[in-house]
């Protein structure tokens, strides 16, 4: 059985973290599971954690008041979910819904800021990587946009 550490070391986002850096960021981190259908994030609620998918895909949706819950964005195995957890008021923007059974690695948000705190090195790394992941889902998000609005009709 593998240990958090070795199972986030492979993942795309830690690739390449120190040895000593993955043990401080798996320090905060337990392994969870959601079963079909279930909430792993709710809009407006307190963002006390993030997640690395480990199996399984997630559906991030945007709640519109004439169409219920809407998914705009769905994120598969090896990618982080939630970055609200840096920011204050640290709430979340989206609600986030396991589809089908998601086996993830939860991150206590308050651990790892206490952490990046006592070490600025530490947190520089891993702001850049969260930083990354930002840029990749605007990046995605600019994308889709372009397919939606992009003809000019």
């Amino acid at each position: 059985m593998q240990t958090i550490d070795e199972l986030i070391g492979e993942g795309l986002v830690f690739r390449g973290m120190s040895p000593e850096a993955l043990e401080l960021l798996c320090g905060c981190g337990s392994n969870v599971r959601f079963t079909d259908g279930e909430r792993l994030l709710r809009e407006g609620e307190e963002a006390n954690v993030f997640y690395v998918i480990r199996h399984g895909r997630v559906s991030l949706e945007a709640f519109d008041s004439a169409r219920g819950a809407v998914s705009i964005e769905t994120i598969g195995e090896g990618e982080v979910l939630g970055w609200s957890w840096l920011f204050p008021p640290y709430r979340w923007h989206l609600d986030a819904r396991a589809i089908g059974l998601v086996r993830a690695t939860r991150f206590d948000a308050a651990c790892l800021r206490e952490k990046c705190e006592q070490d600025p090195t530490f947190g520089y790394d891993l702001m850049s990587r969260f930083a990354q992941v930002l840029i990749e889902r605007l990046e995605s998000t600019q994308l889709r946009l372009l397919d939606v609005y992009g003809n000019g009709r």
